[in-house]
């Protein structure tokens, strides 16, 4: 049940909506005062009351019912005390009957959200700053398909620009197929990075050709681009599926370039293009903007110009209701222009194009430099994180069956969750340490409790559940239980897996104070012994369900 819409739709408040009164309903510091607070400071200038007398007067009228047992008015704030056993028996009813669908909904049915994340590089490997818009993405992408969208998945490949051109003069100076068949996209890098550091003017000359060769289609230039291509999908597919992430659609920049002449004849039409130091440029100045750069002097597209495009087909093929783009917060400004430029062309859509801005994650080492060479590969990353896992768990639990298969969970999961845990706008410092910690506010942590629980639940069987008044430490846990569909709502409004994530360590911490203060297969009484173990089934059911939408595996023994 959502108790913040449930209490909110039975206060008498006129003048303030039941939405702005569930959104202001918390759960305050201390709960001993009540289970969730209205703080009615906000109220008071609309109702033209202090705060402490709206309080008073909706604590007099609340209906006080099965639901909610009390409601009291302390220092202008509403507090609301639950019915502790009627809340225990709804949310292990509940979680009991939906299982894996607990904390799905239809509100998304017959809406489509299109994803726009990862979108790697063509050519180049995959490092740890492109960490975030794949996981980011992916927990978004099956977020919304929980909540009953038709979610579809792009990866914008960045496979057009003069990169290329470098590459195929590079590949022509000191190449060989057989050498880059077999050394895949860590050969391609290599080569790209000798070019940056050893081309001559000349050769700065060849690579400008080799574009052109490929704009116009020319077939040596065009197979090259297409075998390079080819081999970066086989290499991040790998990683993709490492990282339990899928997509609908793999349209890159490529993909646009015969799609960016209808838009940009509509930009003249309606007499958004200018001209400004030879190139066509929409203005922006009169908000707040530099000018969004259309074509450049020389008539040449810019990834902008391809980005537009990629906005109208997606528009137009798949009628979106949102268009989510994964990505940095380096590209605010594009962002803003881009969707500046839309809504200028008259299109009422532009308001459901959101930047979902991240920070960025690096290592200790700081940023990184494809050009130069200087890079932390993903897959190394990973790997050393499923190495050290295998370390720890080979210590704790020298019997464990299937100890590579649970430190791939677990290692895999640690580098995921290191990026979801945090709020995405903030920048990362990955610390291995810190992501194993088996004690900490890691993925590891909540997979170890569900380890725990479904050890638990191992050893005996789940008789007739008849559910007692909860002691504070099952309430708290029923209470945090309750939480996760709202969760999972904020997460999706919010833009923000993280919610799940903090979601799953509070609700693996507040299981942990129950295993450890209440008996559960020692109970003192059948009754309490099967409830207890209801709850421990609920517990790893919600935090199963929570991990899944992150993308995270979770190991049934540790």
């Amino acid at each position: 049940m959502d108790y913040k819409a449930y209490i909110a739709e039975r206060l008498p408040a006129d003048g303030v909506s039941r939405e702005e009164i569930a959104e202001s309903i918390a759960v305050p510091p201390d709960t001993s005062l009540g289970d969730y607070a209205l703080p009615c400071f906000k109220f008071a200038k609309i109702l033209h009351k202090s705060s402490v007398l709206i309080a008073q007067e909706l604590a007099a009228s609340y209906p006080a019912d099965g639901v909610i047992s009390e409601a009291t008015a302390v220092n202008g704030y509403l507090n609301f005390k639950v019915n502790r056993r009627g809340l225990a028996e709804e949310t292990l009813a509940r979680i009991e009957r939906e299982g894996e669908r607990y904390g799905s909904s239809t509100v998304g049915a017959g809406k489509t959200v299109c994803i726009d994340y990862s979108s790697v590089n063509v050519a180049k490997p995959f490092h740890i700053g492109h960490l975030s818009t794949t996981v980011l993405g992916g927990a978004l992408y099956r977020i919304f398909q929980f909540l009953g969208y038709k979610a579809v998945g792009i990866n914008h490949l960045g496979d057009y620009g003069t990169q290329f051109g470098k590459l195929i003069a590079a590949y022509k100076h000191w190449g060989n197929r057989e050498d880059v068949q077999k050394g895949g996209i860590h050969a391609i890098n290599d080569l790209y990075v000798r070019f940056n550091s050893e081309a001559t003017e000349e050769m700065e000359a060849e690579a400008r050709e080799y574009f052109r060769l490929i704009e116009s289609g020319d077939k040596e230039a065009v197979d090259l681009f297409r075998w390079f291509k080819e081999l970066t999908l086989d290499y991040v597919q790998k990683i993709y599926e490492k990282l339990h992430v899928t997509f609908d659609s793999y349209a890159g920049e490529s993909f646009y370039i015969d799609k960016m002449g209808p838009v940009i004849d509509e930009l003249k039409e309606k007499g958004l293009l200018v001209e400004s130091r030879g190139a066509q440029v929409v203005d922006l100045e009169p908000y707040g903007m530099t000018p969004f750069i259309v074509l450049r002097s020389d008539g040449a597209s810019l990834y902008g110009t391809r980005d537009l495009a990629a906005a109208f087909y997606r528009k137009q093929t798949y009628d979106f209701d949102k268009c989510l783009y994964v990505v940095a917060y380096q590209q605010n400004l594009h962002f803003k222009q881009l969707f500046k430029v839309i809504e200028l062309m008259g299109e009422p859509w532009a308001k459901d194009l959101v930047h979902v801005a991240y920070g960025m994650v690096s290592l200790e080492d700081g940023a990184m430099s494809t050009r130069q060479g200087k890079v932390i590969w993903l897959e190394d990353v990973i790997g050393r994180c499923v190495e050290k896992a295998f370390q720890i768990i080979s210590e704790k639990n020298p019997a464990l069956e299937n100890k590579e298969e649970v430190a791939e969970k677990v290692g895999v999961g640690a580098v995921m969750f290191g990026a979801l845990y945090n709020n995405k706008i903030k920048d990362i410092v990955f610390s291995y340490d810190k992501a194993l910690n088996f004690d900490g506010e890691t993925s590891v942590y909540v997979q170890y409790t569900c380890a725990r629980a479904a050890s638990v639940l191992g050893k005996a069987e789940i008789g007739q559940v008849r559910i007692p008044e909860p002691c504070d430490e099952e309430f708290e846990l029923v209470k945090a239980l309750a939480e996760f569909p709202e969760t999972v709502r904020a997460a999706a409004e919010k833009y923000e897996p993280s919610c799940i994530a903090r979601f799953a360590v509070d609700t693996a911490q507040k299981f942990n104070k129950f295993y450890f203060d209440c008996k559960i297969l020692q109970a003192e009484s059948e009754e309490l012994k099967n409830f207890r173990l209801a709850l421990t089934k609920a517990t790893l059911t919600s935090l199963t369900n929570a991990l899944t939408l992150l993308g995270i595996g979770v190991p049934e023994k540790m």
